[in-house]
């Protein structure tokens, strides 16, 4: 039934519009970073693999469902303020009382998110519950690709602002896609333990931030060395026509950015492999061995199934903020 549940989803993200990396990448991440983890984890998460690395997708499913769903994605960060935006605090606490929570949940919260994900994969190591380290380890791996995306850190996200609309997804969707199983190093190390996870993946935000402007701005000036009908092409997929970037202008693109996304993906895949790995020190390093051949529970395929079939029906339609 598992298996059932995993072919679905893997048929059906062909034809739904992508969000975030896009399916490919955020799947891609999360595969490559078990191979990053010491052996007393991958005995645990080499055979789940394959969970781990479609489930990568469920939180933008996710999106097709539920409205709260959205902010989790992104931080329009630049609402805040100039670079390094001093005056938005980096504890939630702190800026829940500052801006309020109408206010942040407008203008995204990855970087809090995280944490908390973070703190319930923690527990599921603790407890040694197989369900929710599986189910926590994948979608942890989603929220932090996610906050090591550009757009993902600037309220002109999809280009909306400077007439670039579709650039969202032609950075982290097209261009990966392109490139990444024939061009990019995916040989990074091991994993490490972070001491303090918040500053890190603020640290990755404001990366993301600094390098949302030369996305937009390389762009804007690529489009005026092509017409119209050399910046786009047609492509079948799944017998269905579709309009897309050039392959042409993907590559000028990727090569005026010098490798911005290759090197975002490997320090997701970096950073993914090391919040599971500081989870499950901050646990206690638990004995995995026991876990190995625990299985899904039927309450958990059906949950499952369930979030798939609200996905299958939404008419590819997400709640909220669109990229």
């Amino acid at each position: 039934m598992f298996k059932k549940f995993v072919l679905t989803t893997v048929l059906l993200a062909i034809v739904q519009t992508c969000f975030c990396w896009g399916f490919f990448a955020h799947r891609k991440i999360n595969h490559l970073a078990v191979f990053l983890l010491p052996p007393e984890m991958m005995v645990l998460y080499k055979p789940n693999q394959e969970f781990i690395t479609e489930r990568a997708t469920a939180p933008d499913q996710r999106r097709y469902a539920i409205a709260e769903e959205g902010p989790r994605h992104y931080i329009d960060i630049d609402h805040y303020g100039k670079y390094p935006f001093p005056e938005l605090p980096r504890k939630w606490s702190d800026a829940v009382a500052k801006f309020g929570m109408d206010t942040l949940m407008t203008y995204g919260i990855v970087p809090w998110h995280v944490q908390v994900v973070l703190g319930r994969l923690t527990k599921a190591f603790r407890e040694k519950d197989f369900s929710r380290i599986m189910v926590n380890s994948a979608e942890l791996g989603h929220y932090i690709a996610d906050a090591h995306v550009p757009l993902h850190a600037s309220s002109n996200h999809n280009g909306q602002l400077t007439d670039q609309k579709g650039i969202h997804a032609f950075w982290e969707s097209r261009i990966p896609e392109l490139s990444a199983d024939k061009n990019y190093d995916f040989f990074i190390g091991k994993a490490e333990y972070i001491k303090d996870p918040g500053a890190f993946i603020w640290d990755r935000v404001l990366e993301s931030a600094a390098e949302s402007d030369t996305v937009l701005a390389l762009e804007r000036e690529l489009n005026k060395k092509y017409s119209p009908d050399q910046k786009y092409s047609f492509e079948q997929r799944n017998d269905v026509i579709i309009r897309q970037y050039s392959t042409a202008y993907t590559k000028d693109y990727e090569k005026m950015m010098n490798g911005m996304v290759e090197r975002r993906m490997r320090q997701s895949i970096f950073a993914v492999a090391s919040f599971w790995y500081t989870a499950w020190v901050n646990a206690g390093q638990p004995d995995l061995k026991p876990l190995v051949n625990q299985k899904f529970s039927e309450k958990d395929i059906k949950e499952f199934e369930e979030l798939n079939q609200k996905w299958k029906n939404s008419n590819g339609k997400i709640i909220g903020r669109e990229e």
